[in-house]
């Protein structure tokens, strides 16, 4: 069994990557990208098809971070739903972001299409509801959308239909959106990648990001071996955003979920297990989310910690997985990994400024695979100045966590384990 593998599953299963340089020496250009993600991939790659200079700076290999770990799942909306964001912010604003996630879906399948990127994408994505009042709110939930947003594209399963869909028993019922999807988050990145190098940026490797100095007229970004300057800076770092950015601290959190992927399936088991073949999460706060990847393995997430990463990920998570699928016992896991899940306590990503000429996108609580596309796609827009979409996600009040530097961590680690008690309850 692998478990300690960076990416797990996921860079066993991908074509090796491109050799890329470091920065060595001093550059400008009119961009520069810190973070190699889907984030800011996504804003290179629409910067650089519209002539601007780009370069991307990442300290690890393109995709290191959760962009290349997570669970691969295309979510419709955000974390709130409609009716509390109506509540929160009124029906304009939700509206409008509305539309944004519903633009970010189809920019992730326009991306693939356009650049032919292989990353196994499939639609279908199943919220399973883990209890009967849980079933009864995402009903409600779908209702909502049908009536005030058009949106037809999901259906509610009783609990012999969500049986039959999923392959286990353990669920009252779920919702079947049509609009979701998931896909090989690793082949997507890179593909990301491939495609901006194809427009003109340079992406360069190892080459972190230590501090930034702001000019009258441009900023500098230091690096180790060398300095970038530009004429704007785009933070795209998510959970590890407060290592350039500290000043971002007091409103991102972060947590480690785990993943495990069986053997492949053999196929009396791989046509019980998921024979829809859509992925699901289900509506615990610490949630349990998964699907098959392409060769019939079942890929598994669930647990969340925020201190120390276990040293054998899969005895952590096959417990949680033979709930599902106890018919599994007896299948090896292969693979197990973890990453940094980057939260914000409105569970909304969080988009904004830190100076007229950088911006950062940050916290996308679980829900990134889409919302970092349009994000990336949001700043690039703004840089050139188009901000009134940028600004749909900017002017959502952010709420600091609690606790400054020091409690920030107990904080997180003290509302995790309460929301794992209230699962249990």
């Amino acid at each position: 069994m692998s478990t300690h593998q960076p990416q797990g599953y996921y860079a066993a299963s991908a074509p090796p990557a491109p050799a890329r340089s470091a920065l060595s020496g001093d550059l400008t250009v009119d961009v520069c990208v810190v973070g190699a993600g889907f984030t800011g991939l996504s804003a290179a790659l629409h910067l650089a098809e519209a002539g601007v200079r780009v370069v991307v700076l990442e300290a690890e290999p393109v995709g290191f971070g959760a962009s290349g770990r997570n669970g691969g799942q295309i979510h419709t909306g955000l974390c709130q739903t409609q009716a509390e964001l109506e509540k929160w912010l009124g029906k304009i604003h939700a509206h409008d972001l509305w539309d944004l996630t519903e633009d970010s879906k189809a920019l992730v399948r326009t991306l693939i299409a356009r650049h032919n990127i292989d990353c196994d994408l499939k639609r279908g994505l199943i919220i399973a509801a883990h209890d009967p009042r849980a079933a009864r709110d995402l009903a409600a939930d779908t209702e909502h959308l049908a009536k005030n947003y058009n949106y037809s594209a999901a259906r509610m399963l009783d609990r012999q239909e969500t049986a039959a869909q999923i392959g286990s028993a353990v669920y009252p019922a779920s919702r079947f959106d049509e609009g979701g999807g998931h896909l090989h988050p690793l082949r997507y990145v890179r593909g990301l990648a491939a495609a901006a190098e194809a427009a003109g940026v340079s992406i360069l490797e190892k080459s972190k990001a230590v501090s930034l100095e702001r000019g009258a007229n441009s900023v500098t970004v230091r690096c180790p071996a060398g300095n970038v300057t530009a004429d704007h800076v785009i933070l795209a770092c998510d959970a590890y955003m407060t290592s350039i950015a500290p000043e971002l601290g007091r409103t991102i959190g972060h947590v480690e979920s785990f993943i495990i992927a069986t053997a492949p399936l053999p196929p009396d088991l791989a046509a019980q297990v998921l024979p829809c073949d859509a992925a699901v999460a289900d509506t615990r706060h610490v949630l349990d989310y998964y699907r098959k990847s392409s060769d019939g393995r079942l890929l598994f997430a669930g647990r969340e910690t925020y201190f120390r990463i276990p040293d054998d990920i899969a005895r952590l998570v096959r417990p949680r997985m033979l709930k599902v699928f106890p018919m599994l016992e007896n299948i090896a896991i292969e693979f197990g990994w973890s990453g940094s899940v980057g939260l914000t306590l409105s569970r909304i990503p969080h988009l904004g400024r830190l100076s007229e000429r950088i911006f950062f996108a940050q916290g996308y609580s679980g829900q990134g695979v889409a919302l970092t596309s349009i994000a990336g796609k949001l700043m690039a827009d703004a840089v050139r100045g188009d901000s009134e979409k940028f600004e749909v996600f900017a002017r959502v009040p952010i709420k600091p966590i609690p606790g400054g530097p020091l409690l920030r961590k107990p904080f997180i680690t003290a509302a995790l384990f309460a929301y794992k008690l209230m699962d249990a309850i």
